[in-house]
């Protein structure tokens, strides 16, 4: 009885329903399902245009779209580094995209423009420093052998116009010297301050 009052409810719109028998009629799981998600998000994308012509054109075109290189790259624009996108690789790009439109090289056109993004070069593994095994580093065997040095800075002015403090410290035994220095000492001047606080 239900599905006879659906079939009275859906006999005005032109679609076909198929029926699997069997094993072929599984409800698909949570996973394995489109993400609709990922649908709206596209159309919301859309939206963002500032050109409404854009979007006129694109639902007067439907699906297939012509080899015009200023909406093709406008689509991937907005498909790919939006504010609601995050910058998905090529293949995830094609997936989303290929629902929506197609136009003759569109797997190529994608993936030319994800290798120009530098956002999505930088992130890629391959150019990501390889952790691997940490190195031990060398303890030295003498005093003052191995220094670290650092400014502190934005301090207010002391009484000799000094506002940054030079913080020099030992590696091997940690001892620490604070040197009060202006900003506009010159490399030559700290030069001198090290041999006569330290040296």
């Amino acid at each position: 009885m239900r599905q006879r009052r659906w079939l009275e409810l859906l006999k005005d719109y032109e679609l076909i329903i198929d029926y699997h028998l069997g094993k072929a009629n599984v409800v698909a799981d949570a996973l394995s399902r489109n993400s609709l998600y990922a649908l709206r998000a596209l159309n919301t994308k859309l939206a963002l245009f500032d050109d409404c012509s854009i979007v006129s054109e694109l639902k007067a075109r439907q699906i297939c779209l012509p080899k015009n290189s200023e909406l093709i790259r406008k689509i991937l624009n907005v498909a790919h580094s939006s504010h609601l996108s995050i910058h998905l690789g090529s293949t995830k790009m094609y997936n989303d995209l290929i629902q929506f439109y197609w136009w003759y090289g569109m797997k190529l056109d994608i993936s030319k423009f994800v290798l120009k993004c530098l956002v999505c070069q930088q992130v890629k593994a391959e150019h990501q420093v390889l952790s691997g095994l940490l190195q031990p580093i060398m303890a030295p065997e003498w005093k003052w052998d191995r220094v670290t040095m650092d400014f502190v800075s934005g301090l207010p002015l002391f009484l000799r116009k000094n506002d940054e403090i030079w913080v020099v410290v030992d590696r091997l035994t940690k001892s620490a010297h604070f040197i009060l220095v202006r900003t506009d000492f010159s490399l030559h001047k700290l030069a001198e301050l090290y041999i006569s606080y330290i040296v």
